[in-house]
């Protein structure tokens, strides 16, 4: 295609790309964090809740996660892997009972989202064998409300540890939303 446009127009146009270009390069980067958009009760027109989540990661692009719901015997364990390693943690007992999660909504219409915003390496827990991922996970496959779900994390961290940096959880179910940092 030729353009119609004017040499001088152009011009302008390709140097403010080149720049731009460079500007991007050269100023540095330190974002880890994903992308939530929580909505209130207020905010929307039916009084719902609302939280989308998009893990910003270059590995994680499509991908649409699935926990059946599961009547687990006494005694069950599940084995807990970090989520940016897959690194196996520990194992931890099963409930009596999970829930179904597709994504990060369960079937109860409890959703939880997260924004890293790392935190002092000093202080991460070594010992411990719970990261974020695990967490939002448990959470679901455990809770019907948004304030079990921040129950169920508070209790799994005090218990096992929390194997991650700084996260901001974000968390709601059909009437209720609440954000949590950890």
């Amino acid at each position: 295609m030729i353009s119609t446009a004017p040499a001088s127009t152009l011009g302008v146009w390709r140097n403010i790309l080149f720049a731009s270009i460079i500007v991007t390069l050269l100023i540095p980067s330190s974002a880890t964090g994903c992308t939530n958009y929580l909505v209130t009760k207020g905010a929307s027109t039916d009084g719902s809740t609302m939280v989308s989540y998009a893990a910003d990661s270059h590995i994680r692009y499509g991908e649409l996660y699935f926990k059946p719901r599961g009547i687990w015997p006494a005694g069950s364990m599940i084995t807990l892997y970090d989520r940016g390693t897959n690194k196996p943690l520990g194992q931890i007992p099963q409930p009596t009972e999970t829930y179904q999660v597709i994504g990060f909504m369960n079937e109860y219409q409890v959703a939880i989202g997260e924004t890293t915003f790392d935190g002092i390496s000093e202080l991460i827990d070594s010992t411990a064998i719970i990261d974020y991922g695990s967490l939002m996970f448990l959470a679901l496959q455990r809770s019907k409300t948004a304030r079990e779900a921040i129950k169920v994390i508070a209790e799994l961290v005090e218990q096992y540890g929390y194997a991650s940096t700084g996260e901001s959880f974000s968390i709601s179910d059909a009437t209720r939303f609440g954000s949590w940092r950890l």
